[in-house]
């Protein structure tokens, strides 16, 4: 994964979630993450076929995580998801999908990011927004 740096590339990898998922991350970078969906019987059970949307919404959770990890200074301590939204534009149909972050503010205790998911076509389905919370080592 060449626009990967190699430690998130391998703890991306590490996660069973994303594998169960069908997740891969394609870049990572200070305040922007690219991650696809390849769809499988079990993320396709959303409506009319189409990706269930908490598959959508987690894309937005992991997506965001990994443009922030990508941002984080040596004495930020991650600290979890503070708040998750999702818009749902249209269903997402195809084999796979595709969400990119990016983080729009970082401050010392919180990071916003938006996110966006398209679907194969390169139509946008859905927007999420996200509070990352953060706090400094004391050392």
């Amino acid at each position: 994964m060449p626009d990967v740096p190699l430690h998130l590339a391998e703890r991306f990898a590490a996660t069973e979630l994303h594998r169960l998922l069908g997740l891969e991350l394609l870049e990572a970078r200070p305040g922007f993450a690219r991650i696809e969906l390849r769809t499988s019987p079990a993320t396709l059970s959303g409506v009319g076929g189409a990706v269930h949307g908490g598959v959508l919404a987690a894309m937005v959770d992991i997506a965001m995580l990994f443009a922030l990890q990508a941002s984080l200074e040596p004495d930020d301590i991650p600290n979890g998801t503070a708040d998750l939204g999702i818009t749902y534009l249209r269903p997402v149909h195809g084999a796979r999908a595709l969400a990119e972050a990016s983080i729009v503010r970082k401050g010392r205790s919180i990071a916003y990011a938006e996110v966006s998911i398209f679907d194969e076509r390169g139509t946008l389905c859905a927007r999420g927004r996200t509070s990352y919370a953060l706090r400094r080592s004391e050392a």
